[in-house]
């Protein structure tokens, strides 16, 4: 399944990377005695690389963990469509969506679908594969140009009791038809790019560029050991021998607790590791492979590597979480784990679950998951959380869930402390009233949250309390990214210096992040900090200083590390080479470095894959006007128009493109309209109000901002356009109105305070 908000997206229930349990070491000791005497067949010689062995190699010695892996969510993620896999029902059902209908019968023991193809006539189509087992399960389709797709019809699992057993809609109350993004037959639906990394083992995407054409390969249909472990060639042939090398003949060691264990703390009532973590935990960033809500920026996934090395992990962006960090939309776990104290505490995922099995350590009761580490006299009694000792459970109140792909319940794994208090100021969701009829108002004064100042930001407020989230070693590393990415211009001396100290942060996504917010320092600050993080030790971070840094790239030093990080930004987008905003990306980067001929084939290229795409079409515009063809960014423009005449973006580029060819008149026509079109978008109403004060028409300029103002009170720029024009036309007091508010909200802006004195009468 997949949303509306651009970043990557997942179906079914995010799948759970394997991880090794916290008697790895002995469990594996344990299997070197049973090795050494399996089978008299001679044992292979040790590959050079390590290759996928399957997963059935692994049963001969790791019985328990293969048995529990059978059957399990990762053995099922992907199954062949037969009989004993397609649990929906292919009687002759039949399911009605928005009049439209859908059929689900059996032909020559074929599993057919008849649907609403890609132009909206009906067509059968035979169901290739099975897309996971519960609470839902979904259906792929195989099209000749080696796509796989995934159908928005699927079967809940559940019972009817609880009140499966039937179809349903992915999106049941909006209307996804033929040429919509999101229909089943577009690319936002396409197994290939979206799912397959996820649910099977060793994908290989074989994507040709130049016939639009997949030849997808794997090693297994589901996600088996090796998802996890890394190919085990050299395991097995170590195994075999009874020789083990230093690290096992794996590619990546699970283990994150060594030697040391959880120690309860009885004062606090809370474990404490016997030892200091030495190393970044492993099975986060491995489980985070598929448990993150991300995107792939590298051909090939590394084992044991941080996830910022191979993907671009989603901050705590709307509309993904709320502004506390609270799971909105479908994250998965990892960007909400990372937000735990746990996570900092060195809790890691096997401490809670069974990774193979993907059970909970302890039995179904998720308290008892908790007890692990919590004392129950201490954090299940009526002093700790107000009500009758069975009442409630600890996940009710510290892991609230949300439904997803509608009969999906996902925990948020946070494990955060209620504050029913940002519910009333930050409109944050209040686990409370999901039992009760709560009505929060304020009480105590809490400890500051950076939710207050992510709210603030996303509603005009300065940027003065992002500076501080951002310098506070004590807020997660994500949450400091994102305020990082909520800065906004023109920048204070204290943000410019919080970017500053960011770029040298011990966490890679608050150096990336740094580096995106970089891009409102001067060219020649940008050049100077930037410039080191061309080495650093993520690639994530590494791409982005290219991405930076490409408009300077005559300027560095063949030693800058910029041609190596260049590369690896190529390589990252062309990972990704079937979606029309990788060849985007290649073209933007191309045009900044002035490679004029590269740039317009990257962003040809993004449009024959997709010419509904409109930032491509814009970004392909605005670097045809900056090369100098203003009439071939119109046409452009114009040829997306007839594509799609109500895409508010496209009017609007194109009434900049008109204002700035001198064709003033025209370009305010295309202008308003695109305010007319997407209303709530303060930038386009802003520019209607810059175009007409332009032509002369100062009072229909003011007119339209005093309605923005009212609208987005907060806007920087709607608000010192209206004062100056006011100022412009005389109107002093009403000037030093809307300055006088400007001010309240940015105190600490040298610019705002010199326009507000000069409107002071002496």
């Amino acid at each position: 399944m997949c949303d509306r908000s651009g970043t990557r997206f997942y179906f079914l229930s995010a799948l759970q990377a394997f991880v090794m349990h916290l008697r790895f070491r002995q469990l594996l000791l344990g299997s070197v005695l049973i090795l050494s005497a399996c089978g008299e067949t001679p044992p292979p010689p040790a590959a050079a690389e390590p290759v996928f062995v399957g997963s059935a190699e692994c049963n001969d010695c790791h019985v328990v963990q293969y048995s529990d892996w059978a059957n399990s969510h990762h053995d099922l993620a992907m199954q062949v469509a037969n009989a004993s896999t397609v649990l929906g029902d292919f009687e002759n059902a039949s399911f009605n969506y928005f009049d439209t209908e859908t059929e689900f019968l059996v032909r020559d023991e074929l599993f057919i679908v008849r649907t609403a193809n890609a132009v909206g006539e009906p067509e059968d189509f035979p169901i290739a594969y099975t897309f996971g087992v519960a609470p839902l399960q979904q259906y792929l389709v195989e099209f000749p140009d080696g796509r796989l797709q995934a159908l928005p019809f699927a079967w809940d699992t559940r019972s009817a009791n609880d009140g499966g057993k039937q179809w349903f809609h992915l999106y049941p109350d909006e209307y996804i038809g033929p040429g919509d993004a999101l229909h089943w037959t577009g690319r936002q639906q396409n197994w290939n790019y979206m799912c397959a990394e996820c649910h099977s083992t060793n994908y290989q995407v074989n994507y040709d560029l130049a016939t639009d054409h997949f030849e997808s390969t794997w090693s297994e249909i589901d996600v088996g050991c090796e998802a996890c472990h890394g190919p085990a060639s050299v395991h097995v042939a170590e195994a075999r021998t009874g020789e083990f090398s230093g690290d096992w003949g794996l590619s990546v060691d699970l283990d994150d607790h060594g030697r040391s264990v959880w120690q309860m703390n009885l004062q606090t009532g809370i474990a404490e590791r016997s030892e200091l973590a030495m190393r970044q935990s492993k099975q986060p960033e491995a489980c985070g492979r598929c448990h993150a809500r991300r995107g792939v920026i590298s051909p090939t996934y590394e084992y044991g590597k941080p996830l910022a090395e191979t993907h671009r992990v989603a901050l705590l962006d709307t509309p993904l979480y709320f502004d506390d960090g609270q799971i909105r939309n479908e994250v998965y776990v990892y960007g909400s784990f990372v937000q735990s104290r746990m996570y900092r505490a060195g809790v890691t995922c096997s401490d809670c679950h069974n990774p193979h099995s993907l059970e909970l350590v302890t039995g179904p009761e998720p308290s008892d998951v908790c007890t692990q580490c919590h004392l129950p006299d201490k954090f299940a009694s009526t002093e700790h959380h107000n009500h009758e000792p069975d009442d409630v459970a600890c996940v009710d109140c510290h892991m609230p869930s949300r439904d997803y792909m509608v009969v999906d319940p996902r925990r948020d794994h946070s494990f955060r402390v209620p504050r029913p208090e940002l519910s009333v100021s930050i409109d944050s969701p209040n686990v409370c009233a999901s039992c009760h009829d709560y009505d929060a108002r304020p009480g105590a004064v809490e400890s500051p949250h950076f939710g207050s100042a992510f709210n603030g930001a996303r509603n005009g407020i300065p940027s003065a309390p992002l500076a501080s989230v951002i310098g506070d070693g004590e807020v997660p590393g994500i949450a400091r990214a994102t305020a990082l990415r909520l800065l906004s211009g023109p920048l204070v001396s204290k943000d410019a210096a919080a970017i500053q100290l960011a770029l040298s942060d011990t966490d890679a996504l608050v150096r990336m992040a740094a580096l995106q917010s970089s891009r409102m320092l001067s060219p020649d600050t940008q050049l100077q900090l930037a410039a080191p993080l061309l080495k650093d030790s993520d690639r994530s971070v590494r791409i982005e200083a290219a991405s930076l840094l490409s408009p300077f790239s005559g300027d560095l030093p063949s030693t800058s590390g910029f041609a190596e990080a260049a590369e690896e930004f190529r390589a990252a987008q062309l990972a990704i080479a079937s979606r029309p905003e990788a060849h985007t990306s290649l073209g933007d980067f191309s045009a900044a470095m002035g490679d004029v001929d590269q740039a317009i084939d990257h962003y040809k290229t993004a449009l024959r894959i997709d010419p509904a795409d409109s930032m491509s079409r814009l970004n392909y515009a605005d670097a045809l006007r900056g090369f100098g063809d203003e009439r071939g960014a119109e046409l452009l423009l114009r040829d997306g128009l007839v594509l799609s005449a109500a895409n508010a973006e496209i009017r609007h580029s194109l009434g900049l493109l008109l204002v700035r060819s001198n064709r003033p008149v025209d370009g305010l026509a295309e202008l308003r309209e695109a305010a007319r079109l997407s209303p709530q978008n303060a930038r386009f109403v802003y520019v209607e109000g810059i175009a007409l004060n332009s032509l002369g028409q100062s009072d229909a300029a003011i007119e339209v901002l005093e309605d923005a103002h009212r609208r987005f009170g907060r806007d920087f720029d709607i608000a010192w356009a209206l004062a100056t024009m006011l100022r412009d036309r005389g109107d002093t007091a009403r000037a030093r109105e809307v300055v006088e508010m400007l001010a309240s909200h940015r105190p600490d802006d040298p610019n705002v305070a010199a326009l507000l004195e000069s409107l002071t009468v002496p």
